[in-house]
């Protein structure tokens, strides 16, 4: 398959949550998909845990079962005091104009989510949400990087990806959908993929790492 030639760090540092840019009419062939596939069963793990599962789906009659769930979850969650419209509301400047670019492209991949070329949901076995202790933190600790290593691999490949988490409202509904074992596999998100419209992405407008990061002693 062709490549874009990325270095690591142009990968790391370009790989976007992409929802305006996907090429909604144009298929993802599936052998491009299992190649990334190939990459995320690479990851590292969480004390050699490789319980991962990943359901590609292609279909355009459950696609758009399940983009009506993301649809119905994400007028529920922009409702919300904690959604990221309300959180808009609380900045200044830049920030808020930069909250309202990512509230924007995010209300348009949920009006058209039906459209998406694929969807890839990674799932766990056993109910993280019933996990106890640090139970969900080791059991995430290697579907989430297995996951990352899938959309770098996309990226690479001229694909986009982004991450969301909105269907997991109606995680059962969506079960249902997909014939998962609801009480016994977790849904874990639901990453859309696609080929993107250009391939010139950008680092993005972060603060530096300095003004997130403690050394020994928590400041904040």
């Amino acid at each position: 398959m062709t490549t874009l030639g990325l270095s690591a760090d142009e990968l790391l540092s370009t790989t976007r949550s992409v929802r305006k840019r996907i090429d909604f009419d144009r298929p993802v062939d599936t052998a491009l998909i299992e190649e990334c596939l190939e990459y995320a069963v690479q990851a590292p793990t969480g004390s050699n845990r490789q319980g991962w599962r990943f359901l590609v789906v292609t279909d355009d009659d459950k696609k758009a079962a399940i983009a009506d769930l993301y649809r119905r979850g994400w007028e529920a969650y922009s409702k919300m005091s904690t959604s990221a419209g309300a959180l808009a509301e609380t900045m200044d400047g830049d920030h808020a104009a930069q909250m309202g670019r990512v509230l924007g492209s995010a209300s348009y991949l949920a009006e058209n989510m039906h459209r998406v070329p694929a969807m890839l949901i990674p799932c766990l076995p056993g109910r993280v949400d019933k996990a106890p202790g640090m139970g969900a933190a080791s059991m995430l600790a290697s579907i989430i990087p297995s996951t990352w290593s899938f959309m770098l691999a996309a990226r690479e490949r001229g694909l986009g990806t982004c991450w969301t988490t909105i269907h997991l409202m109606f995680e059962e509904e969506t079960a249902a959908v997909l014939d998962i074992p609801f009480e016994q596999v977790t849904q874990i998100a639901l990453i859309t993929v696609g080929h993107t419209i250009g391939t010139d992405f950008k680092a993005a407008s972060r603060p530096p790492a300095s003004t997130v990061t403690d050394w020994n002693t928590w400041t904040a």
